[in-house]
């Protein structure tokens, strides 16, 4: 983890300031904390950020790079600290067509991200390489917000892990479909795993280790029958659902049905 404390730091060239504006709580359906500036927003979930800077040409620019230079300062120019998001500690991803998501390999990298968001007064994302940002957020009520995710993510912590063992895919479960390419695509959750890629999904015959989601991405409202996302780890998504009688898999622009 690449973390730098200084007792003071001005950011030569800085001349945005943040808008004003509250964070709040949601717990439903995703726990987050938000907030909004201008055209901007930032949502800490659970296990992840999503940073919507003002253009996707930026949201482009940071998944390019593999990499943000997250800040924390007193005020709205002194910075008392950074993390340093790289490929070596996360990974990054455009989703919903235009946020970046940013996944931390090791939750005490994202603890330590969280108590510096409710420590301080701004937050600036900003480029990995050079001091030039991509948004600045306040952090008027962000101690309270973070506080309420911290409490309600703790809170589902051991039901999730429940879950996990009842979605489980059935033995010999198949999905089928595609467009000019078709394929056939099966999964299983693990019971015991030593990292955070608790799933394998085999897309016909070549597996690939996934990490698992219980939370539908995004703010809108969870679709009927949704049971877990599965992200691979050459980022691909893939999101189980179950209803009715009727099992499914989306991935891509394709709905994968059960098979066999």
């Amino acid at each position: 983890m690449k973390v730098r404390l200084a007792a003071s730091l001005t950011i030569a060239g800085m001349i945005a300031t943040p808008a004003v504006a509250e964070w709040g709580f949601s717990g439903e359906p995703t726990p987050m904390a938000f907030a909004q500036s201008g055209s901007m927003s930032v949502e800490l979930q659970c296990d992840r950020i999503r940073f919507a800077p003002a253009g996707y040409d930026q949201s482009e620019d940071i998944v390019n790079k593999q990499g943000l230079s997250i800040r924390f300062m007193k005020d709205g120019q002194t910075e008392v600290g950074s993390f340093q998001a790289g490929g070596g500690n996360a990974e990054f991803r455009i989703v919903d067509n235009y946020p970046v998501e940013i996944l931390f390999n090791d939750m005490a990298d994202y603890g330590f991200v969280l108590d510096q968001i409710a420590a301080n007064a701004v937050l600036n994302f900003s480029m990995i390489d050079q001091d030039v940002s991509y948004g600045f957020f306040d952090l008027s009520g962000s101690a309270a917000a973070v506080k309420s995710l911290r409490a309600t993510c703790a809170g589902a912590g051991a039901g999730a892990a429940q879950d996990a063992a009842a979605v489980e895919a059935p033995e010999g479960i198949v999905y089928c479909g595609g467009g000019a390419i078709k394929r056939q695509i099966e999964y299983a959750i693990l019971e015991n795993t030593d990292d955070q890629w608790d799933a394998r999904v085999t897309v016909n015959g070549e597996t690939l280790r996934a990490m698992t989601s219980y939370s539908y991405f995004g703010s809108a409202e969870t679709p009927a029958g949704f049971v877990v996302a599965l992200l691979g780890e050459d980022r691909s998504e893939f999101l189980v659902f179950r209803d009715g009688g009727r099992d499914w898999i989306e991935f891509g622009d394709y709905t994968y049905e059960q098979c066999n």
